[in-house]
C-alpha cells in the first residue's frame, strides 16, 4: 500500500488535512489497554497529513480533552486524566473521522458506533450490529454457527436463569464435562475469565464473571490448545484480506490460560509470527477469518481467534473476534500484518482512509 497518496477527504479537497478525533479511554475494565492502544495509535498518525485531536473517556464516562502525556506507572497502563478541560461529544460532528480506540463494553459493542452514527460522523471499524455481535460471544456464537464454522461447546447462562434455574444450568454446565473456562458473555482481555477444574468451584466462578457482565458463558476447555489467531482487514476497495497466521505462546506455569496479566503486565506471553503450521492449515485459518469476517458483516478490521486442539473432530475452532483488537506497537493485530507486509503506520493509514470514504448511515 502505497502511504504517500492524498488523503481522502468528504469534501474531496485533498489540499485540507482531514480532522481525525481519536477516542480512548471509557468504562470497561479495558481502560487502560485502551488508554495503551492510543499513545502508540496516535505516535504513528501522520500530522502532516491529518489534524488530530485526542479524546478521552474516563472511567465514570466524562468526556474530556486529553493529550496523553500522563505518567504510566512501573508495570501499570495508563488512564484518562480526570482533569482534562470537558469535551462535549457533539464536538465531534466538526471532525472527518472518528477513530474509535475504545475495547469492552460501553464502546467495542456498538454503543459508540450508534453515537456516531446519529450524528452522521465517519468512523474507524465495525458499525453498530457487528461491533455488538461482536462484543457478546453467545451471540457471536450464533452467527458463526449458521454461517457454519467449527466451534467448541458452551452454555450461556442469562441473570435470570442464574436467579430462578441455578440447579439446571449448573447440570447442564456439568455436561460440558471439566475442566470448563467460565467467562463474562461480554468482556475482553480475559478480565473476569476462571478456569475451573472442580464442581466445587463452578459457582464462585461464575459470581466472578457476574461481577463483570450479568450474562456469561461457560465453555468446554481445548486441550492441550495452540492459540492461533489472524488479522482481517477491508482493502480500499472495501473486499477482505487476511494477514499471515500467529500463535500465542504463554510458556509460564504461573498461568493456567492467557490471563489478563499474561497478556499486558508481565511479559510471560510471546507471539510466535508466523506459527509454525502447514500452508495447508495456515490458509484454511485464514480462510475461516474472513469468513467469520464477513458473516459479522464487519468493516474496517477484525481479529479472529482460533484454537488447534484434539478435542474438535478436525482439530480447529473458531474462539472468537475482537472487532476492536489491541493495537499498541506490540499488540499481535499489527505484529501480524508487519508481517505480512504493512507497517504500522500504513496500517492505521488505511484504516483512516477506509472511514473516511465511507458514508455513515444504512449501507
Amino acid at each position: 500500500m502505497n502511504s504517500s497518496a492524498p488523503a481522502v477527504t468528504p469534501t474531496g479537497d485533498s489540499t485540507a488535512r482531514p480532522r481525525v478525533a481519536v477516542v480512548f479511554g471509557g468504562r470497561s475494565s479495558e481502560h487502560g489497554v485502551s488508554c495503551l492502544t492510543a499513545r502508540n495509535v496516535v505516535s504513528v498518525i501522520d500530522r502532516g497529513r491529518y489534524d488530530v485531536t485526542t479524546v478521552g473517556i474516563t472511567p465514570d464516562g466524562r468526556w474530556v480533552r486529553d493529550d496523553l502525556g500522563g505518567v504510566v506507572p512501573d508495570g501499570g497502563l495508563p488512564h484518562v486524566d480526570p482533569e482534562g478541560a470537558p469535551f462535549a461529544w457533539e464536538e465531534l460532528r466538526d471532525v472527518d473521522v472518528v477513530l474509535p480506540l475504545l475495547h469492552g463494553p460501553w464502546g467495542e459493542d456498538g454503543t459508540i458506533q450508534g453515537l456516531l452514527e446519529m450524528a452522521g460522523v465517519r468512523y474507524v471499524g465495525a458499525g453498530v450490529l457487528a461491533s455488538s455481535v461482536g462484543m457478546d460471544k453467545p451471540f457471536t456464537k450464533t452467527v458463526f454457527s449458521a454461517a457454519g464454522l467449527p466451534q467448541i461447546a458452551y452454555v450461556t447462562i442469562t441473570p435470570r436463569q442464574w436467579e430462578l434455574e441455578r440447579e439446571k444450568v449448573l447440570d447442564r454446565v456439568r455436561a460440558l464435562r471439566l475442566p470448563v473456562f467460565v467467562k463474562p458473555a461480554r468482556a475482553g482481555s480475559s478480565s473476569g475469565v476462571t478456569k475451573v477444574d472442580d464442581p466445587s468451584q463452578l459457582v464462585a466462578a461464575v459470581e466472578a464473571a457476574r461481577e463483570h457482565d450479568p450474562k456469561v458463558i461457560v465453555e468446554a476447555a481445548a486441550i492441550d490448545k495452540r492459540e492461533l489467531e489472524v488479522g482481517v482487514v477491508q482493502r480500499l476497495d472495501g473486499t477482505a484480506e487476511a494477514s499471515v497466521v500467529g500463535e500465542v505462546r504463554n510458556d509460564d506455569a504461573t498461568h493456567d490460560f492467557y490471563d489478563f496479566e499474561a497478556k499486558y503486565l508481565d511479559g510471560s506471553s510471546a507471539n510466535l509470527v508466523p506459527a509454525d503450521i502447514s500452508d495447508v492449515l495456515s490458509e484454511r485459518i485464514r480462510a475461516y477469518a474472513i469468513q467469520a469476517f464477513e458473516a459479522l458483516g464487519c468493516e474496517g478490521l477484525a481479529r479472529v481467534d482460533f484454537f488447534l486442539t484434539g478435542t474438535a473432530p478436525d482439530g480447529l475452532v473458531v474462539n472468537e473476534i475482537n472487532t476492536m483488537p489491541g493495537f499498541t506497537s506490540t499488540s499481535m493485530f499489527p505484529v501480524l500484518w508487519e508481517a505480512s507486509g504493512v507497517s504500522y503506520a500504513e496500517l492505521v493509514d488505511r484504516l483512516l482512509q477506509l472511514a473516511l470514504q465511507r458514508e455513515p448511515g444504512l449501507r
